[in-house]
């Protein structure tokens, strides 16, 4: 009897060695996990981030779009830092349709347009910021100094920019309007630059 309750006891026991074995391996494999619910707020960033598209997958969206009849405005710029006169001029722009795609110059066409030391902020932290906002659909970066080969491609309903450009200055203005589309110039928020920011920052104010 007791050679049999000894052998028990031992079972008892390499069982309960064996559950905390088994515990100790599922916390562990639960520790990504439960680190990303300590960091709840990462998973805010799955709806932006899928908001931005490489330029074959929006092209890609452009087409079902088109099949659904969803009116598509197009807007580009460098939105380094973001500031209240982009956020009016974005908002304005997405009524004028029914989705708005943002295109992002890349860093390499920054440093282009703009020369050192712009940009600012790197461009996947700029097109995360723009996805942030409620009223852009879509997100794209691209690499040329004019968006005129991808908007010839995409083809949007409305072409949109800000009210210092003149409406022959705005590029791809011939092949929407050729396409049946439309292009408008926004006004801007008189004061309201990234430039302006800037130099701001530079003199301490």
């Amino acid at each position: 009897m007791r050679d049999e309750q000894r052998g028990e006891g031992k079972g008892q026991s390499a069982k309960s060695i064996g559950q905390k074995a088994s515990a100790a391996s599922l916390l562990f494999a639960l520790r990504p996990l439960l680190f990303a619910l300590s960091r709840s707020y990462n998973f805010s960033l799955t709806p932006m981030r899928k908001k931005i598209l490489t330029r074959d997958e929006l092209l890609i969206e452009r087409r079902a779009l088109r099949d659904a009849g969803t009116k598509l405005v197009f807007t580009n710029g460098v939105f380094d830092i973001l500031h209240v006169g982009h956020v009016r001029y974005l908002r304005l722009a997405q009524t004028l349709g029914d989705a708005l795609v943002v295109a992002v110059n890349s860093d390499s066409s920054v440093r282009e347009l703009k020369g050192d030391p712009r940009p600012l902020m790197n461009e996947n932290d700029r097109a995360e910021i723009l996805a942030a906002l409620e009223f852009v659909d879509y997100v794209t970066i691209f690499d040329d100094i004019s968006p005129r080969s991808l908007i010839a491609e995409l083809l949007p309903d409305v072409l949109v920019k800000g009210g210092d450009y003149a409406l022959a200055q705005i590029h791809g203005r011939e092949e929407v309007e050729a396409a049946g589309g439309h292009v408008v110039s926004l006004p801007f928020v008189e004061g309201a630059s990234t430039s302006r920011i800037i130099e701001l920052m530079k003199s301490g104010q």
